[in-house]
């Protein structure tokens, strides 16, 4: 078998940062995280079952090494007591089951919520590339050699623009549908050498740390989520995880996600206080134009100087994409783009659209209320209307 993941740092910055905030404050957690793929396949998933299976197994042995706490212990939000609790951290097999649910692939991960909520980006990895592994590798990776340097020349034909008040940032966030791990590597060591002005930086901790790169990210969903179903009245969930947040990291890792109920209900929430307290906030769904400027306005409606403030967009961008937003906004605020698929899976292949979200906390369902629509995901139909009653969110048409 040729191990998938090969290192227990190969996963997305944001699972150590909210790792240690749920380990610092709510250790008890019990989750559920549940495999879910969105769109059509070439072949059926369940046909990965078995090789699944060995690469999990492969997983539930590898611990972190003491060079790998070492850098993680380099990073100045990250304190020694998390390092100690990684130490002695090894995934277990009874916490995952993969099975074949009347032909859709099945992964669900359940148990306490700080030694389940690692396994989502390492299992969407491995799934991703099992799945792409059974095409021809040869002219995929030709094609995407070619794509990657037509990206370059774009970057470099972008320079001839006028510049504008803020710099053009992107980073790499590919790590849960690359190709594979070796292309994933190429395509960040590539940009990183050819256009530093922009790359900026990569969410994999592994590569992050073996090419000099700065780790980027802050927060997921499933932060936000975990505290509908820890006590506090739902209506004040947002609040209660960005206050933790603040506390935890206090000043650090300052980028705010708002769409786990929408935009609107997050303005709603996101006062003074932490506008004054966050550095900027992160857009994952609905119309980025249209969420820059609400998220404009509303700094402006509470007097801060957008400039001193930063606008990420993450949702399924391309480079030209992420030009457009840039010409749109450079010259009101700072910005950075994440860019994923676009960048480590452009192969000339069909992609998958695969998450694996929490469903549940302490026995209780969460929910995101997307902005766009088919991203909502939510068995407990009662759960979601009470959450849209709650704060004030209309159904989507396409929900």
């Amino acid at each position: 078998m040729q191990p998938v993941i090969r290192s227990l740092l190969e996963t997305d910055l944001y699972k150590f940062t909210m790792w240690q905030a749920m380990l610092h404050r709510h250790p008890q957690t019990q989750a559920e995280y549940v495999f879910i793929c969105r769109n059509a396949r070439d072949y059926p998933l369940t046909h990965l079952i078995g090789e699944l299976n060995e690469q999990l197994d492969h997983l539930c042995t590898l611990r972190f090494a003491p060079d790998e706490l070492a850098y993680l212990s380099s990073l100045r939000f990250i304190k020694s007591d998390f390092v100690d609790f990684l130490r002695i951290f090894q995934f277990q097999r009874d916490f995952i089951t993969v099975r074949d649910n009347a032909g859709t692939l099945e992964v669900v991960a359940r148990g306490p919520q700080v030694h389940v909520m690692a396994f989502e980006i390492h299992v969407l990895a491995i799934v991703n590339e099992l799945y792409f592994r059974r095409f021809d590798q040869a002219p995929a990776l030709a094609e995407g050699r070619r794509r990657l340097a037509a990206k370059v020349a774009l970057l470099r034909a972008f320079s001839q623009e006028p510049k504008r008040r803020n710099p053009f940032e992107f980073f790499d966030f590919g790590v849960r549908r690359r190709f594979s791990g070796e292309w994933h590597r190429e395509v960040v060591a590539t940009l990183a050498h050819e256009v530093p002005e922009y790359f900026k930086g990569t969410s994999n901790v592994l590569l992050a740390r073996d090419l000099g790169l700065v780790p980027i990210g802050t927060m997921a969903h499933e932060f936000l989520q975990t505290y509908q179903a820890l006590g506090v009245r739902l209506r004040d969930f947002q609040t209660a995880a960005l206050e933790a947040w603040v506390q935890e990291y206090r000043g650090d890792l300052g980028v705010a996600l708002t769409d786990v109920v929408g935009m609107d209900a997050f303005l709603a929430d996101f006062d003074l206080y932490f506008a004054k307290l966050f550095d900027g906030l992160r857009h994952d769904s609905g119309d980025p134009v249209l969420w820059g400027e609400k998220a404009l306005a509303h700094y402006a409606k509470l007097r801060i100087d957008t400039h001193t403030k930063r606008l990420v967009f993450s949702d399924g961008l391309s480079l030209p994409r992420a030009f457009e937003l840039y010409r749109h906004f450079a010259d009101r605020t700072q910005l950075g783009f994440g860019i994923g698929t676009n960048l480590t899976n452009d192969m000339g292949l069909h992609t998958l659209h695969i998450v694996m979200k929490l469903t549940q906390c302490n026995g209780q369902p969460v929910a995101k209320l997307s902005d766009s629509p088919g991203k909502i995901l939510c068995d407990d139909q009662t759960f979601l209307a009470y959450l849209r009653q709650v704060f004030n969110v209309p159904a989507l048409a396409a929900d």
